[in-house]
Formats: C-alpha cells, structure tokens, sequence
C-alpha cells in the first residue's frame, strides 16, 4: 500500500499535490500533505512504541472533540486552537495498515511555529497560558473515563519503590560510582508520596493532563506571537494540574541543558518560574483548587526529582530506555535534576511567594 492510497483512505478534501516528510520526530514518522483544498498531518505511528493504539486515539479523539465544542463555544477557531483527527472513510478514528503500522491524520496548522528552547521569554508565558488554558477547557471533562496508556505514569512513590529494588540488586555493579546520587534520593523518600496520597484521599482532583508539557508541544502564532494550539497528545491520561505544571517548569526554567556536566550553571530561573505561574494561573482561569495553588512548587520539585530519579534508575540498568550519547550520560543527566531540585529547594519561599502574587483566591 503506497503513501497516496493510505492518505485516498482518509476523508480529504479534494486531490492531493504534495507529500514532505515533516517535522523532527524521534518516534511517529511525520508527513505534510498538501491537497489542492487544504493541508493535513499524516502521521506513521511506531506500535513497537505506542502498542495500545485502540486506547491511545480514543482518549486523543475525545479530548481533541471536546475542545473544539469548548472552543467554539468561547467564540474561537477550532481549525487553530486545537489537533482535529480526520476520520477514514469508514468512519474510524485510524487507519491500520496492512505494514503493522498505524496512521492517523489531522488538519495541518499553518502560519505557526514551535521552539525547542525559551528563545523569548514571551514564548514561555504564551506556553503557560495555552497549557493553563487547556486546563480550563477540559476542567468539566470527566477525566475518569480516559484511558491510563502508560500505568503510573507519573506514580513516584511505585517509581521510588522500582529504583530502591534497581539500588539493592546493583545487577551491573554501578551503584559505586553514584553513590552520592544514590543518597540524595533515599534523602527525599518521604517526598515521593505527597501528591499522589493527595489525591487518592481525595485533596487533589483528577484532571485531564497532557503529560509532556515542553515549549516544543505548543504552536506560537507567526503574526500575534500567541499559543495557538497543543500539539503531541499521545500521553493525554487522567492525572495531577501540578504534574503538568511541573514538568514544564522542569524543562523550562532551567539555566542550563538536560545533561549539563558543569552543575554550577543549574539553577531555577526564578523570573522563567514567575513568568510560567503568571501565565498559567491566567489561563486556568480559576479554576484550581486552593490545594491545587499550594502544591505547584511541589509539582515543579517532585517532576524534577522524578525525572533525575528515572535517569538514574536507567543508569543503574544498563542505560536501556533513553538514549545515551556518551559513557554516563544519564548520570550527568541525573546530577544535572538533582542540583536542580537542590536549587528548588534553597528558593523554597520565593517559588512559594510567586505563586501567592499570583494566585486568584489569595488563600495559600
């Protein structure tokens, strides 16, 4: 089956002039489609990677449908503020091709861009009002009822309980050389339950979160500069606002790479942090609980220590699951979270203080 009769099975608009490889993906293979009507994405998807593709394009489908009635509704365009899935003919959500891969389509944004790194501080806070936005439209989404397509995600304590029995078996003999490392986790062990024994008792709400929130995943208008539309909702799944927050203070507010070797250049960029609360508090909208408001410098901490944890587990194992570049790239990246985290927490008030400024309830 050839590329134009796998795109022929999807309900386009009239007859196809071009098809480009697109985008830099590391894991779907990416196509632009331009037709002599309109313009679509044609993504191969990697099933090695994403087995579950029945669950994963039915919480992306009804996400992505509920935000274009939320969106319309508040007077927007659909057709640019958010991923629309274009059916096949028959009706269906994907295609499954007869080359073990799966594709699925969706009308292409145009006159926008993504940015792999703070290019502009503006970029950052256009990023936070998008992703607090995307909070606020799905706030009455019943989040219970999306798929888990990666069970514990973002579970720490069960993620801590897998590093200490990684630690305890030692199967390659590495726990010598990051024994500091090693120590800096058992140190916060009391950390790693916080938000998800929050929610299961019922403090935190479950919410519709996206998972992967970096700069990267969000269209920045060519013209007005704003966000436009979340891009990447493979890892959408019922989760914590905190989680998502965090994740993107993690990546975003960082003075140096993922996997600096020179840890004096880590630190949080407390004016990033500010600009990223501003932002996404603004696009929530008010919508987050007050406890919501007081564990936002808990997200940000815990998705940092998480992440350098996961680094560090993987080191441990072989360097198995992230790719490396070097001999003891995940425990650089490690390090490189930790004294992150280790910054987070000499800024403990400040973080604390910005996000009271902020806050609508005023109540933390």
């Amino acid at each position: 089956m050839n590329l134009n009769t796998i795109i022929e099975k999807f309900e386009i608009n009239g007859e196809i002039l071009k098809t480009e490889i697109y985008g830099s993906g590391h894991i779907n293979t990416t196509y632009r489609v331009t037709t002599t009507e309109d313009e679509y994405i044609l993504q191969k998807v990697n099933t090695a990677v994403f087995k579950n593709m029945e669950q994963l394009i039915e919480n992306v489908a009804g996400v992505t449908a509920y935000l274009a009635s939320a969106i319309e509704a508040c007077g927007g365009n659909p057709r640019r503020e958010t991923l629309q899935v274009i059916h096949t003919r028959d009706g269906q959500n994907y295609l499954k091709g007869e080359d073990d891969f799966s594709y699925r389509m969706y009308y292409f944004i145009t006159d926008a861009s993504c940015y792999d790194t703070v290019e502009k501080p503006e970029h950052f806070y256009e990023s936070a009002v998008a992703f607090g936005r995307f909070q606020a439209l799905l706030a009455a989404y019943p989040a219970e009822t999306l798929h888990e397509t990666i069970p514990n995600f973002h579970h720490t304590a069960k993620r801590f309980d897998t590093f200490c029995k990684v630690v305890e078996q030692d199967t390659l003999g590495r726990v010598a050389s990051a024994r500091e490392e090693i120590a800096f986790v058992m140190e916060h062990g009391t950390d790693m339950p916080v938000l998800t024994d929050m929610l299961e008792h019922g403090e935190l709400p479950l919410r519709v979160t996206h998972n992967d929130t970096k700069l990267n995943n969000i269209m920045i208008d060519n013209q007005t500069g704003k966000g436009i539309c979340i891009l990447d909702l493979d890892t959408v799944m019922p989760g914590l606002s905190v989680h998502d927050f965090g994740d993107s203070i993690r990546f975003g507010a960082n003075t140096a790479s993922e996997d600096e070797t020179d840890l004096s250049k880590v630190s949080l960029d407390l004016e990033l942090y500010e600009i990223y609360v501003k932002g996404f508090l603004e696009g929530c909208q008010g919508i987050l609980t007050e406890n919501e408001l007081k564990m936002l410098p808990m997200g940000a901490k815990m998705m940092t220590l998480e992440c350098g944890m996961r680094f560090l587990t993987d080191y441990l194992e072989g360097d198995t699951y992230f790719k490396i570049h070097r001999e003891g790239h995940n425990l650089d990246r490690a390090r490189c979270q930790f004294a992150l985290v280790a910054d987070m927490e000499r800024k403990w008030s400040e973080m604390e203080a910005i996000v009271q400024k902020y806050s609508p309830t005023k109540k933390i």
